[in-house]
């Protein structure tokens, strides 16, 4: 930016010539609040942003007051907009996903010229991304996929960013994108090509889905097996994010278990038990099935959000469906609230482990070079799931960029062994009381499944091969599809196509 536009910024916005002849660095498409916040952010950081809502009423609502002082312009049109911006153009959408973004990529492309810049930031399938950098590499113009987190407060004063897509467009907009980041952490970076970023923020909030449900479950044990009150399992959470278990969430935890309604009660119980969902964590489960990545904590989260949406069936349920009778705990109860905490700690090293076990094979599957120590520095601060777990992350890539899972770096691999009796206290507690802990139980699973050498595959092949002909291989010949005729009345044809 030039002297002369810094000096025109300091002019009201309301003065019509300064409008008419002012050249903003950005444009930020949709006020909603994290449309609102970020072009708020960015002009806190020096650069004049054009906002433009499909209902430009709120263009002037947002100028007249949460913008009003500021150096944020309006316009009245895209094509007003885009008459406003230097080039190359930049452009954000903050738009919801699908159909909208589509809607306005068409009508902003017969304005713009070679080498413009459109951003998506909204939580877009990573597929649409690809198609629509491909369809925009076409027209020359440059896209970009970028996954924003931090919620509404993390857009205002620095979320974490995950852009991806045409690595041209990297060197126009990263000092943007830098610096209206979260402060003191590394927490924005390029990801890859095409749907990366996307792909990065999907499983970032796959994650955030199996922490949220995990901590959950230990609320459940707190208060169902040990009768904790509100303000007690508020403290126990206030003291668990002075350990390894620091994060956002837990934190947050914590001052919503201790908050009081207006009336002096506590809010939480009040608050219906039929949890939302807005598809991300979904879009992670499918694509760990569609990829073969056994990434079954986020599908376990998924599903007990599905479970509690099932609100009248289950009140229903209750009244015929009964559990283990007069099943009290009876142990010492500081020693199971530490269990407790070790078997939150061990579940949630699994469902990391899981989500860059998902991210190491797509970008197997479509050729992307992920730095995933990056990536967990993109997710330290900022975000929904920041933690000083990450730095730990970081820490173990950092030690072998080519590690295939944190299961098996010394830190991790230590932390879940120390962890290992209070976890199975945890579970084999609760499953006793009739407790359902969906993440803590998969997690478990998961962990004693990787951990052995052998499994009763080899009987689900036989089978597969008894009743279909789908062969098997043998351990002294791997690699070589074999079948059996197991009755004697079945034919030696095998299956066409062989899956192990």
């Amino acid at each position: 930016m030039n002297a002369d536009d810094l000096s025109q910024t300091r002019h009201p916005i309301i003065n019509t010539t300064v409008l008419s002849t002012h050249r903003a660095d950005i444009a930020l498409i949709g006020l909603a609040v994290m449309g609102q916040n970020i072009v708020l952010n960015m002009n806190d950081h020096g650069y004049v942003v054009c906002a433009f809502n499909r209902t430009v009423s709120k263009v002037h609502d947002f100028l007249q007051n949460e913008a009003k002082g500021t150096k944020v312009i309006g316009a009245e049109s895209l094509k007003d907009m885009v008459s406003k911006l230097k080039k190359p153009r930049r452009i954000i959408l903050l738009v919801k996903a699908g159909q909208a973004v589509d809607d306005f990529i068409d009508k902003l492309v017969p304005l713009l010229e070679v080498g413009d810049i459109i951003i998506d930031g909204g939580n877009s399938e990573y597929r649409d991304t690809t198609r629509r950098c491909r369809s925009l590499q076409e027209k020359k113009l440059l896209f970009v996929g970028s996954g924003v987190s931090g919620g509404e407060e993390g857009a205002r004063y620095g979320p974490s960013l995950m852009p991806g897509g045409h690595i041209e467009a990297w060197p126009h907009i990263k000092d943007i994108f830098q610096s209206i980041r979260c402060q003191g952490e590394p927490c924005c970076d390029w990801v890859g090509d095409e749907g990366a970023g996307h792909f990065v923020k999907m499983v970032h909030n796959g994650i955030e889905y199996g922490d949220m449900q995990l901590i959950c479950e230990a609320y459940h044990l707190m208060k169902d097996v040990l009768n904790m009150d509100h303000d007690e399992m508020a403290e126990a959470f206030n003291n668990w994010n002075k350990t390894e278990l620091d994060s956002f969430l837990i934190e947050i935890t914590a001052n919503i278990l201790k908050f009081r309604d207006s009336d002096g009660a506590h809010l939480l119980p009040k608050i219906r038990d039929s949890a939302g969902q807005k598809g991300t964590g979904k879009w992670t489960a499918i694509s760990a099935l569609e990829y073969g990545t056994p990434v079954t904590l986020i599908g376990e989260a998924v599903f007990a959000r599905c479970l509690s949406s099932l609100k009248d069936e289950r009140v229903e349920a209750s009244r015929s469906l009964s559990g283990p009778q007069g099943a009290k705990f009876s142990g010492n109860k500081a020693s199971f609230l530490e269990d407790i905490r070790k078997a939150l700690y061990a579940s949630k090293i699994i469902s990391y482990a899981q989500g860059f076990m998902l991210l190491r094979q797509a970008a197997k599957e479509f050729g992307w070079v992920l730095n995933y120590g990056a990536i967990a520095l993109m997710w330290r601060g900022g975000c929904i799931i920041r933690s000083v777990f990450l730095g730990k992350i970081k820490e173990a890539f950092d030690r072998d960029g080519e590690l295939q899972n944190l299961l098996l770096d010394k830190f991790f691999s230590d932390a879940v062994q120390d962890c290992q009796a209070s976890w199975r206290r945890a579970v084999s507690s609760g499953v006793q009381q009739g407790i359902p802990m969906p993440c803590f139980t998969t997690a478990l699973s998961f962990y004693d499944g990787y951990r052995h050498d052998t499994l009763p595959a080899n009987l689900l092949q036989a089978q597969r091969d008894y009743f279909g002909a789908h062969t098997y291989e043998l351990l002294s010949k791997p690699g070589q599809p074999i079948h059996t005729n197991w009755t004697g009345h079945g034919g030696n044809v095998s299956s066409s196509s062989y899956n192990a």
